[in-house]
């Protein structure tokens, strides 16, 4: 019976990391894995990793997380741009992707052991961070608005305050009886996908790619945490709403 049931438990498993890598290649290999938000766009191919890992464990989540680093490798090869030759090394495209599941399913574990009061206070304290941020880059892009800075960046910062403060809303009233956990799990699992990418750029390439991208070179780090957070902030937002939604309605089942 154990033996059975185990067979069952491993099977389940493996087709889990089956149609969540499926997933990851979809959404690698095509325009859906981006978000077009303006000029920007922001990616949701590490969500699979983050859901796998919360829902079945951390084995689970380092599998579909390779999965999603090899897909990289080859996006990079098939779209290919002036940045590209950067994701073909492993450190940059594979191994931030393989701790996504490591950090999301660890982080859920912990803060669900915590407890609902100590997990609703460190998401207050995401938030508020979030939101000091933002509201400060806001304001300086406006002082700035005569000096050449676009409306466009102006109204996007304008807009995704909003949004921040809305998700915020959403998540400590209907999500805070049960899924709080799951709400910092998804952020975590995303940060380590942002910061770890980019340290490894910044660390392997950092002038090299910040030449590419028509940046000041006298200013790799910058350039480079100024990508980091455009990016980072609203990606984590995408990914608690829509990881949460997920595993919420899964669990449910």
């Amino acid at each position: 019976m154990l033996k059975t049931n185990t067979k069952k438990v491993s099977v389940r498993k493996l087709t889990i990391v089956g149609v969540l890598a499926a997933i990851s290649a979809l959404l690698g290999l095509t325009p859906l894995g981006f978000i077009p938000v303006g000029p920007v766009k922001y990616t949701i191919m590490h969500i699979p990793v983050i859901i796998g890992a919360i829902i079945e464990g951390p084995i689970v989540g380092i599998l579909v997380g390779l999965m999603f680093g090899i897909f990289s490798i080859i996006n990079a090869v098939i779209n290919f741009t002036p940045i590209s030759p950067i994701f073909f090394n492993p450190l940059v495209s594979v191994l931030p992707r393989v701790l996504i599941g490591i950090t999301a399913y660890y982080s859920y574990v912990l803060f669900k052991r915590m407890g609902r009061k100590a997990s609703i206070t460190t998401l207050i304290v995401i938030w508020a961070s979030t939101l000091v941020y933002l509201s400060k880059t806001f304001i300086t892009q406006i002082i700035n608005y005569q000096a050449g800075m676009s409306i466009w960046q102006v109204s996007f910062r304008g807009v995704l305050i909003s949004v921040t403060l809305l998700v915020g809303f959403y998540s400590y009233k209907r999500l805070k009886d049960h899924a709080i956990e799951v709400v910092i799990a998804a952020a975590i699992g995303t940060l380590t996908n942002t910061i770890g990418v980019l340290f490894m750029i910044y660390k392997l390439y950092g002038e090299t790619f910040v030449e590419k991208i028509g940046g000041n070179t006298d200013l790799v780090g910058k350039v480079i945490l100024g990508i980091g957070l455009t990016n980072g902030i609203p990606e984590t937002i995408i990914a608690m709403l829509i990881v949460t939604s997920v595993v919420v309605a899964l669990k449910k089942q």
